[in-house]
């Protein structure tokens, strides 16, 4: 499989645009995927730069209902006439909002109607086809990530209730080697690993993706250093040959605690980034 990540926040290159959010390509013998669609249509003006066609793509996979991950969405659907989107079946009927730095919509405004036969929804899990799985988390069994607390949804009657993320979708891809992306790991990171393992017995290659563990900011934290540390401990401990490749909502902080416990198994990726897996 070849990775192409065409949205993050990061680059290390002139030539590409950057922005709060996530688009990754990846291409097999069998298919084209996107993984998200990043906030706008950023993701194709760098995959022009990056000699990709995404009129080719088969399947976009939509990882949960926030803009950063899904507000490309409209952009794409206009450029590709054939691609299936793999989406929650929440995200049709749910409204979100942070409240991080003061309260502001992060839904996207995409008339889903229009292609709904272009639109595979999914509740629970599903088999797209012989390698590709999705499934909404199911483990409950580790902590979520403290910068859920600025997350919130809109209910019908205007009030704001704690995002549970129901809208999240796990996606998984491979037989022999295992390939998991994990959007945002809102429900947590070591949460999604554990629905993955209880479900596939594939060891898992590759897990790539945000692990949502935020830099503190303006007198505002999240996991401290030991929280950190101690699930670097547990995923060095638990998924020893697995190579964690990363970016977006991890922050500068905790990537470094994480990598002087994973050392050459944590990478972090940004726009332009390329790999051969």
């Amino acid at each position: 499989m070849r990775l192409v990540v065409l949205a993050d926040n990061r680059k290390i290159s002139h030539d590409l645009q950057t922005e709060h959010g996530l688009c990754i390509y990846l291409e097999t013998d069998q298919y084209k995927i996107l993984l998200d669609t990043g906030a706008s249509d950023v993701f194709i003006q760098n995959a022009k730069k990056l000699d990709i066609n995404l009129q080719e793509v088969d399947y976009v996979f939509i990882s949960h209902g926030h803009s950063d991950h899904i507000g490309g969405l409209s952009y794409f659907l206009e450029l590709n006439t054939k691609a299936k989107i793999i989406i929650s079946t929440a995200i049709q009927h749910q409204l979100y909002f942070s409240k991080r730095d003061r309260l502001h919509s992060i839904s996207a405004n995409i008339n889903l109607d229009a292609y709904r036969n272009r639109i595979i929804f999914v509740e629970k899990e599903i088999s797209i086809a012989d390698k590709i799985h999705v499934y909404s988390n199911q483990s409950t069994k580790y902590a979520t990530p403290l910068g859920n607390k600025n997350l919130f949804r809109k209910e019908g009657n205007g009030e704001f209730i704690s995002d549970d993320f129901n809208h999240e979708l796990i996606f998984t891809i491979g037989k022999e080697k295992l390939f998991v992306y994990t959007g945002c790991a809102h429900n947590g990171l070591q949460n999604i690993l554990e629905t993955v393992t209880t479900n596939i017995s594939t060891p898992i290659s590759w897990i790539v993706g945000g692990f949502h563990l935020l830099t503190p900011r303006k007198g505002i934290f999240y996991e401290s250093e030991s929280e950190i540390t101690a699930i670097g401990n547990a995923l060095q401990s638990q998924y020893p040959k697995t190579i964690f490749l990363t970016g977006h909502c991890t922050g500068e902080n905790a990537f470094i605690t994480l990598s002087q416990i994973l050392t050459n198994h944590l990478i972090q990726f940004y726009c332009g980034y390329s790999e051969n897996i």
